[in-house]
């Protein structure tokens, strides 16, 4: 992904808040009403991300339309260009869009310090996105639709999703804007009907209408009564689960347990604890493969199945997710501490001279290296290290940070002790994971 035209930030600002304007009309809607409820205020900035996809050739009008627009309203303006993979590539490229999109948007909150995001859905999308769901034989959790505002996990740190016009009607908003007079581009790839959600809005919803005025209300309503009924299956399960769940993982045993007493509440603990880590919902059938798998595991066994772009493992009587590219590329960095930190790292002028001179390189495990990572303790070959801290068989091929020929450090297991200073400039190596596209 790539940004530009970044505007400055006022460095005393109270508040900050964005809006992700494509420049179509729901999100133009969105930042005008965003703009005018803020015109008497002073103690917020607002910000308006654009993600550009790509995707069409008139992408490049899109920016260029939405960058005019916050110079008209007087806010801040960043854009993102998702690289995504080819299009005619199988797969749902909707879906890889979509992902593409909120990683892209959850970046830039996190470059600008911005705890909430304003999104442009509106009754008409939580209508389709039910009817999309009804055709998946989606349960409780697709049906409930999209919430008012959620929490948005990026790099450790929550940033709150918000759709304020989600009870408001897509006739609504053309009605806002006739009479505002706001201008705005079409997307067209939303006349496509090769893609669901247009056949859905295009095809069923006109019929549906006929038989049913207040099909897209209606639909909208059970969105939201079915989210009350998800809520209340979420607290089931964090009930059930007092004695399953474990930090991020699943005890099998009591896992198992609960299964042969209640099926159902199994199925709910573990739908709750996929939706925890924001995956998607397993079939019915490969829920049942699941079921099949862990109760003919014996105690010590491993497995594994992937699942939305993740890898599912039982190892030690634990269920436990990690990225499908976990131990993959990814990048060395050394970050400085304060002058009032008391935390050991090493000589930042020494890691400065290796750098210029080209003697800081990352290799992968040949099994024969050994570190000393504490004043009292020998070094230690990295098999042993590594079983020491409890680090899975499948994240045990770390790279390692050499610097000047010497081994420095091992991402998961530290840094070597007698190269640490307590003194002076000092920068701690930290091994940074390229993110999944």
């Amino acid at each position: 992904m790539a940004s530009s035209r970044k505007s400055q930030p006022s460095p005393k600002s109270a508040r900050r808040i964005a809006v992700a304007l494509s420049g179509g009309l729901d999100s133009v809607v969105l930042l005008d009403t965003v703009c005018k409820a803020q015109a008497q205020k002073h103690n917020t900035e607002i910000y308006a991300f654009h993600i550009h996809h790509g995707l069409q050739k008139q992408a490049d009008e899109g920016l260029i339309f939405c960058e005019k627009l916050c110079k008209k309203y007087k806010i801040h303006f960043d854009f993102r260009l998702l690289h995504l993979a080819d299009p005619s590539e199988k797969g749902n490229v909707e879906a890889r869009a979509r992902v593409g999109r909120y990683e892209a948007l959850a970046d830039l909150c996190e470059e600008y310090g911005i705890e909430d995001l304003l999104l442009a859905h509106h009754q008409n999308d939580q209508a389709e996105t039910v009817l999309l769901q009804l055709l998946r034989g989606s349960g409780v959790a697709g049906l409930s639709g999209m919430p008012n505002s959620r929490a948005l996990e990026h790099s450790d740190k929550n940033i709150a999703l918000w759709r304020p016009l989600l009870e408001q009607s897509k006739s609504e908003l053309e009605a806002y804007a006739k009479e505002r007079k706001l201008k705005w581009i079409e997307d067209p790839s939303n006349q496509s009907e090769k893609y669901r959600r247009n056949a859905i809005r295009k095809q069923v919803i006109p019929r549906l209408e006929k038989i049913q005025p207040e099909v897209i209300a209606n639909l909208a309503r059970s969105a939201g009564l079915l989210g009350e009924v998800q809520t209340l299956l979420n607290r089931l399960a964090a009930q059930d689960g007092k004695a399953i769940l474990s930090k991020d993982q699943l005890k099998v045993a009591p896992l198992l347990v609960l299964a042969n007493q209640d099926l159902p509440a199994a199925n709910n603990l573990l739908r709750y604890w996929l939706q925890s880590h924001q995956l998607v919902m397993p079939s019915k059938e490969r829920l049942q493969a699941w079921w099949r798998d862990l109760s003919q595991a014996k105690a010590s066994a491993e497995l594994q199945w992937v699942h939305d772009d993740c890898v599912i493992r039982l190892w030690r009587g634990l269920l436990q997710i990690s990225k499908s590219d976990e131990g993959g590329t990814g990048r060395w960095v050394f970050k400085p501490l304060s002058s009032s930190s008391k935390k050991p790292g090493l000589s930042a002028s020494w890691v400065k001279e290796a750098l210029e001179n080209n003697l800081v390189t990352s290799k992968a495990r040949s099994g024969s290296e050994k570190l000393q990572i504490k004043s009292n303790s020998p070094r230690r070959t990295l098999k042993n290290l590594f079983q020491e801290a409890d680090v899975p068989p499948w994240q045990r091929q770390a790279p390692l940070l050499y610097i000047d020929g010497d081994l420095i450090a091992v991402a998961g297991i530290g840094v070597s002790y007698p190269h640490l200073k307590t003194a002076g400039k000092r920068v701690v190596p930290e091994w940074l994971q390229n993110p999944v596209k």
